[in-house]
């Protein structure tokens, strides 16, 4: 391949990277947005998450609590995969593009964990101190309240380091799509949004609890992870690896 070629075939955003990883990664991603969108229509809402009585009242009569809880965990989970598996998608020669890759792998394994330890205590432990403040004796309400507030400020902390790291993670992802540009670089770029994004979230959980100024760099991280994975679908479309492919399955 001449230098022209190479360079052509780099900008083109073909140069590289795994067409079957990319539409794994899309899949994931896209999905895992779409269903978390779903599951969270279920979660009670409408009441402010810093008012704590009234919202530990609406999650004791909360229906299906679990279910929803596991099924949003799941959703989170399937989206962070989306993003381990891109890492590997973009298949970096050695080097320093390597190493961060491998960070941002690292990274996404304790998104997913802090995932897991933000949503135990949200859909188990939260929901039975709630409810053992609300059906216990008058003498003993003060002491559950207390517990039942604990677990909160809990879920708060595990939240805003899960916010934290998994920004941190496609902020690295999209500077090395921007710099490899083995897809797109507008893929890249909408990473980084969303990043920053989870980032600002991060910081509010931290300090100020599950606030509501939270709600729109929320929305901003996972808009623009729903279209990150609309982007490699198409971007894996439109790969010229396909011919070959569908030659190989003949």
């Amino acid at each position: 391949m001449s230098i022209t070629q190479a360079t052509s075939a780099t900008r083109s955003g073909s140069s590289g990277a795994d067409r079957k990883c990319l539409f794994l990664s899309a899949a994931l991603i896209g999905g895992g947005i779409i269903a978390l969108a779903v599951a969270t229509a279920f979660h009670p809402s409408g009441v402010d998450n810093n008012n704590h009585p009234a919202v530990f009242a609406q999650y004791a009569h909360g229906a299906g609590w679990t279910t929803v809880h596991l099924a949003v965990f799941v959703a989170m989970a399937s989206g962070i995969a989306g993003l381990f598996v891109l890492f590997y998608a973009l298949d970096l020669p050695d080097g320093l593009s390597r190493v961060v890759a491998r960070i941002g792998t690292v990274s996404a394994g304790v998104a997913l964990a802090l995932t897991a330890v933000r949503f135990a205590v949200d859909g188990v432990v939260l929901k039975r101190a709630v409810d053992a403040w609300v059906s216990a004796p008058d003498p003993e309400k003060a002491a559950r309240f207390v517990s039942a507030e604990t677990v909160r400020w809990m879920e708060e902390a595990a939240s805003s380091y899960q916010s934290f790291v998994l920004g941190l993670t496609m902020i690295l992802l999209g500077a090395l799509i921007v710099w490899s540009v083995r897809v797109p670089r507008p893929i890249g770029y909408l990473l980084a949004l969303g990043g920053v994004g989870y980032l600002v979230v991060g910081w509010i959980n931290g300090v100020a609890g599950l606030a509501p100024q939270g709600a729109i760099p929320t929305y901003v991280g996972q808009l623009s992870t729903l279209v990150v994975g609309v982007y490699l679908l198409i971007s894996a479309l439109r790969m010229p690896g396909s011919a070959t492919e569908r030659a190989g399955e003949v």
